[in-house]
């Protein structure tokens, strides 16, 4: 019998291998929680079999589309309830969309929405438009468009500290396509 073969040994990398895989697993699960994933939440949709439906499901998908971490509340339920509104199928290809990406992957939502455009246009659409909901704050199409949001659609995020958000219109329609006055 080599000291390799003894008993006492293999009971000791055993013991050794199970240190080591809790002291990774202890790690990951800092990792996740220190980076503000939750790690409750995060293993919880993570593991399950089917993605949350309704307005859970809608705010996963947002998430994963848009990169943000949150939404205020009441302007996800007035988009959602808008959408749903708008299409009929909403809640089923948002279900879809989160059972796609789980799968595939893929962001940031031009991206998603190319790969889809192919095979599946319709969820390629409902990308569309629930990225033109939460950075225009617009919902359906003309003539019937409704607008959910304005000064707190996303578009105006990026130039929030530099920018007034214009809450009326400062000349006619259109005034800075115009060459201001004076110029050649």
């Amino acid at each position: 019998m080599t000291q390799l073969d003894h008993p006492i040994t293999h009971a000791q990398s055993a013991a050794r291998r199970r240190f080591v895989l809790g002291a990774c697993a202890s790690a990951v699960a800092l990792a996740f929680t220190s980076a503000g994933f939750g790690f409750p939440t995060f293993f919880t949709q993570a593991f399950a079999d089917t993605p949350p439906a309704g307005l859970d499901g809608f705010l996963l998908l947002s998430r994963k589309l848009t990169g943000r971490t949150a939404f205020d509340p009441a302007l996800a339920q007035r988009v959602y309830d808008a959408l749903s509104k708008s299409d009929s199928e909403f809640a089923g290809n948002v279900s879809a969309l989160n059972v796609w990406l789980a799968a595939h992957g893929g962001v940031p939502s031009d991206t998603v929405t190319q790969a889809l455009k192919a095979d599946t246009p319709k969820l390629a659409g409902t990308v569309t438009a629930i990225m033109r909901a939460w950075y225009l704050g617009l919902v359906g199409d003309a003539p019937r468009v409704s607008v959910v949001a304005y000064e707190r659609a996303l578009m105006f995020d990026p130039v929030n500290d530099v920018l007034t958000i214009p809450s009326y219109c400062r000349d006619v329609p259109f005034y800075w396509t115009q060459k201001p006055p004076g110029a050649a």
